[in-house]
């Protein structure tokens, strides 16, 4: 611990850094701009060395500041986990982020189990495509579709992102779809995406669908609507559309599932494994996939490579 410098001078440095400007910096501390800079100049004549750039009214950090910055941060952020462990991170509230289309279909409709079993615990979830900031959020968990491996973030594996075309049935009669090729006559839902064009290639179409004007929506749940609405067909995640498939109410002309890439998450900071509401959420979400483990190809519970 002699070796630290003294600690207001690094919380001074890694809030200046962070925000690469002493106003805010100094906003955020609840101290003066003229006290970070003495702070941050006190750490620079320990060290020796410049960890910011001043020029013409601005900083930006140095060299020596951009090596030095990321560590300080994430040794912050462990012991904010730390002292959270203590009081906040048994709260009774688990806040969950989730995909768009995931927490609005498969999450929704079982989260009620969830908090059935554990009833000392309420439930919020919010929803968004963006990627939740845990630092600037009360958010203890969130469902990612992405690559994994976030930096400060501990990311379980739930299942690979996939995809194929779902309509509803009445569509499928009117158009008279029985081959994989028909689709490139019929209206799809975002018709210049991509992956329509994997997915056709995965099904043996070799033909590349021409560029055409059609509908695109933000998410599976928008896509749901149109399609039981009898406008088109789109590509969507069986798996969480299993309610509406059983029933009818949507189908599934081909088996042939389409890989994008990527995968979706369970994420939650590094430091907050161990969190009784965290730990229970994650074995809880392990036995529901458990159950639908039937459901998919054994090739989409693997994790990626």
């Amino acid at each position: 611990m002699s070796r630290l410098p003294p600690l207001a001078a690094i919380r001074a440095f890694e809030s200046a850094g962070r925000l690469e400007n002493f106003s805010r910096a100094a906003e955020e501390l609840g101290m003066t701009q003229a006290a970070v800079s003495y702070q941050v100049r006190q750490l620079e004549d320990r060290l020796g060395r410049a960890l910011f750039v001043r020029e013409k009214g601005r900083v930006r950090l140095s060299e020596t500041g951009q090596r030095l910055l990321p560590a300080i941060s994430t040794a912050f952020a462990s012991m904010g986990d730390a002292f959270a462990a203590l009081g906040n991170d048994e709260a009774d509230i688990l806040t969950i982020s989730a995909a768009t289309t995931f927490g609005g279909t498969w999450l929704s409709a079982r989260i009620g189990r969830f908090q059935l079993r554990y009833p000392d615990l309420a439930v919020r979830l919010s929803m968004s495509n963006a990627y939740v900031d845990f630092d600037a959020s009360d958010v203890d968990v969130a469902i990612r579709i992405g690559p994994g491996g976030w930096p400060g973030l501990r990311a379980d594996f739930l299942f690979r992102s996939h995809v194929t075309p779902i309509c509803a049935p009445a569509f499928l009669e009117a158009n008279r779809i029985t081959a994989p090729a028909d689709l490139l006559n019929v209206e799809r839902l975002a018709p210049n995406d991509p992956w329509w064009a994997g997915w056709l290639a995965e099904a043996g179409v070799d033909v590349k669908p021409p560029p055409r004007r059609g509908v695109e929506l933000d998410s599976q749940l928008q896509e749901a609507s149109a399609v039981q609405g009898g406008y088109g067909i789109a590509l969507m995640t069986p798996l969480l559309w299993r309610a509406e498939l059983d029933s009818g109410r949507m189908v599934q002309p081909f088996e042939t599932l389409y890989q994008p890439g990527g995968a979706n998450w369970l994420v939650y900071r590094e430091g907050r494994s161990r969190v009784r509401k965290i730990e229970r959420f994650r074995e809880w979400l392990r036995e529901e996939f458990e159950a639908d483990r039937p459901l998919l190809p054994e090739a989409l519970w693997q994790p990626l490579d």
